[in-house]
């Protein structure tokens, strides 16, 4: 088969504030998330643009969900907010075989995708910070059981996963004041990111204007300043709990004693996978997750919709393997919201 390439330069993947990156929700359409965290670079990257016989023998379908995963603990016993180390790593296998590939929160909310042609992407989450998550020995070596000690197996056995992760810090992160700076330099520089769960996981639902942005801003500010390098810009809800209507935009954009935020994802406690970024339903700020554990979840776990996936009663996103295209059967044109995305080309088949 013939295929046309073309040159793109990531110039182009950089999306800013105001112009092109407003919720989807109708009833908040004057919001728009911050700049996008992909950084710009000089070089050319080759993409393929695959024609309608390959789009449809992959199924490619980018209209379609995106499971946004939501972990808390790693530890010896199975619970409801808990993955043992073995359990994590099967999740992981699970997932790989099953033909997903894992991508940053960021480039989710901002629909800079480049999954692998005929994949899925995934994003993983841990809520919390807590120790468990990352883990130091006392020879000074990540500790093979926590979260990320799991995860740079995983990336050393499976590079194509392209593994990554966000972790949604409080004021201490990871358990241990001495080596934030050391923890935090390493998800920094090894692909990582860090997300916003507030200074004291606060229940927003009860707070005041004032308490949500201060909660948010210090947050950001307290582990920006112990390492300039991160740019903190998504938020997990504490609890999940949503403040009133009124003052939910507080929860993305803010300012408490000089400190502004500007988040481009707001995400809730989970139950389901969320939309395509590209969907007309995508709300930047209320997006859902997947509670990845098999204990007290109520039918809603990772495994559950793995299986609905399986048999076809639901249908996750399949990608085209190009950040500048937008690949959909033809019949799925009127689920995109086109003008959010003009600097992408949509190909229908």
């Amino acid at each position: 088969m013939k295929k046309l390439f073309i040159y793109i330069l990531l110039f182009a993947f950089i999306i800013t504030g105001c112009s092109s990156n407003k919720t989807i929700s109708d009833s908040d359409s004057t919001t728009s998330p911050a700049a996008s965290s992909v950084e710009a670079v000089d070089e050319k990257v080759e993409f393929e643009i695959l024609e309608s016989d390959e789009l449809k023998a992959l199924k490619v379908d980018e209209s379609q969900e995106v499971m946004v995963l939501m972990y808390h603990n790693i530890g010896e016993e199975e619970a409801t907010w808990t993955r043992t180390p073995e359990n994590f790593r099967r999740d992981l296998e699970t997932l790989y075989n099953n033909g997903f590939r894992a991508i940053s929160l960021e480039d989710y909310a901002l629909g800079n995708i480049a999954t692998e042609k005929g994949h899925t992407p995934v994003v993983i989450t841990f809520d919390d910070g807590n120790e468990n998550n990352f883990r130091y020995l006392e020879n000074g070596e990540i500790d093979p059981t926590c979260a990320i000690g799991i995860l740079e197996s995983f990336k050393a056995d499976f590079p194509d996963f392209n593994t990554t992760a966000t972790f949604f810090l409080n004021q201490l992160a990871f358990g241990s004041k001495s080596q934030e700076v050391d923890k935090l330099k390493f998800l920094a520089q090894n692909g990582y990111s860090i997300g916003n769960h507030t200074l004291t996981h606060l229940d927003l639902k009860k707070a005041s204007p004032e308490d949500i942005q201060k909660e948010i801003a210090l947050l950001k500010s307290t582990h920006e300043s112990t390492y300039p390098e991160l740019n903190i810009q998504t938020l997990a809800l504490p609890y999940g709990a949503k403040p009133s209507e009124e003052n939910y935009s507080l929860t993305y954009k803010g300012l408490f004693d000089n400190i502004s935020y500007d988040n481009i994802a707001v995400l809730l406690v989970g139950w389901d996978p969320y939309f395509s970024p590209y969907h007309k339903d995508f709300d930047f700020s209320k997006i859902r997750r997947v509670r990845a554990s098999e204990t007290n979840v109520d039918g809603v776990g990772l495994y559950d919709w793995l299986k609905a996936y399986e048999q076809g009663t639901k249908f996750r996103y399949i990608s085209d393997g190009n950040p500048a295209t937008i690949s959909i059967p033809e019949s799925k044109q009127e689920l995109i919201q086109s003008s959010k995305f003009q600097d992408k080309k949509i190909i229908t088949y």
